[in-house]
């Protein structure tokens, strides 16, 4: 038997009425007399294999009752249609071979908790409803580099070791860079300015880190984020990006991954509606949203989770919130011309509660007035030497923005923290496993 092809579950129907050779685990199974029914898993798919007495040796049909969840195994067998089945098809088992044994699985069909799950992670990512989520995520970040490879961007690749924050270093993590402080990144987005000033449309795409004591279910302290940045781009021009961007990213979820949205109980049609154009609405408009909802909020202010909550729940799909205070907003947020108290930037906060997802803007390209940013905000001159070069030689307007992929999964997958969205979450109280 085993000379028989080895062949995937997801490929199955390509070789209905021949022999062939599945290598999976034991997700589960039933007997009945002389029958025995697995539940085989090999990462692409579930079958149901099915032993019967008479159809093999006493040494396998004696596997098959002896073996238990999540003991790898060999099964050779015919593929047969079964109409009931949700794959449409089944194995009939001529052969098993028992390849690792598994005793006292921890994850059992029972309830557990979050922490037990969280803590047992390595095994709990071998469940249906987990691997929903990493072939969303898988899908959110192949439309990601899709959208951008097919519109002219050219991928740059930031550095993790950065010698200075975008911010201030109050959230970052410090590490030790030989005689020298460094910092785990918090964006690449200074490097994508650079970038951009010799290709013209860039992105960066990695994991980003914030030191952030923060226990909300939005928050982690290692994500991914993909930023581009683009020459010659205004404040319009880059909400235009955004929106086209995502409107992309969430059709083609829709598009491909309707059977993983249907396991996770998600509400297809409201993913189906997220089509451009967007809502777009200023800062002053969102405070007097959030005021007329009860809201105790003043202006100046930035927004929180349960402000952006509020306003979410006026649209059915993202909305775009530009021009915020600037005084709220980045050093390199360049002052809107019409009112200097107002930075041209944007937020995409998306529906149904989930938060901001997009958060970018127009760089600020003038040397004289970034340099005054960065006194105002008592950062180290000489860290940004590089990034000020950018205004000396050839400057010109510019924006940019970052997507979390990690929110862009939870709004995706309707799932209430972002803890699911990553295969290994890293918690302000969590680095194992």
């Amino acid at each position: 038997m085993s000379e028989l092809k080895h062949v995937y579950i997801s490929d199955i129907a390509n070789y209905e009425g021949q022999d062939v050779c599945l290598k999976g685990w034991l997700y589960g199974k039933r007997s009945s007399g002389k029958l025995h029914f697995l539940q085989v898993r090999d990462g692409t798919g579930i079958i149901q294999a099915v032993i019967f007495k008479g159809d093999v040796s006493p040494e396998a049909f004696e596997i098959g009752d002896k073996i238990s969840q999540e003991t790898s195994i060999e099964v050779y067998g015919t593929v047969k249609e079964d109409k009931r089945s949700a794959i449409g098809f089944e194995i009939g088992v001529k052969d098993i071979k028992v390849i690792g044994e598994s005793h006292d699985y921890p994850i059992t069909p029972k309830e557990h908790g979050v922490a037990f799950l969280m803590e047992n992670r390595h095994l709990w990512l071998r469940s249906p409803r987990q691997h929903a989520i990493m072939k969303i995520r898988n899908e959110i970040i192949n439309a990601v580099r899709n959208y951008f490879n097919n519109n002219g961007f050219l991928l740059v690749d930031a550095p993790i070791f950065t010698p200075a924050a975008c911010e201030g270093t109050t959230n970052l993590f410090e590490v030790n860079y030989f005689d020298e402080k460094a910092y785990l990144t918090q964006s690449g987005q200074l490097y994508m300015e650079a970038a951009a000033m010799a290709f013209g449309k860039v992105y960066c795409f990695g994991p980003t880190f914030r030191a952030e004591k923060s226990k909300t279910r939005r928050h982690l302290t290692e994500f991914w984020m993909v930023e581009p940045e683009m020459a010659y781009f205004d404040l319009q021009m880059d909400m235009d990006l955004a929106e086209d961007f995502v409107e992309y990213v969430v059709q083609q979820v829709v598009k491909n991954r309707r059977k993983e949205l249907e396991i996770l109980e998600r509400d297809v049609s409201k993913l189906e509606n997220i089509k451009k154009p967007f809502p777009r609405i200023t800062y002053d408009e969102a405070i007097q949203m959030l005021k007329d909802a009860g809201k105790e909020v003043e202006w100046g202010d930035d927004f929180g989770g349960d402000e952006e909550t509020v306003i979410s729940e006026k649209f059915d799909r993202p909305v775009l919130i530009h021009r915020y205070p600037a005084e709220c907003k980045a050093f390199y947020m360049k002052q809107d011309p019409e009112n200097a108290k107002l930075a041209l930037c944007v937020d995409m906060i998306a529906p149904e509660g989930y938060g901001e997802i997009i958060g970018g803007g127009q760089r600020e390209e003038n040397l004289d007035v970034l340099l005054g940013k960065i006194k105002e905000h008592n950062l180290p001159e000489e860290a940004f030497y590089w990034y000020l070069d950018l205004r000396k030689y050839g400057t010109v307007p510019h924006s940019g923005f970052g997507l979390g992929i990690e929110r862009t999964v939870s709004w995706l997958c309707g799932l209430h923290h972002v803890r699911e969205t990553i295969p290994f979450a890293r918690l302000m109280d969590r680095i194992k496993p």
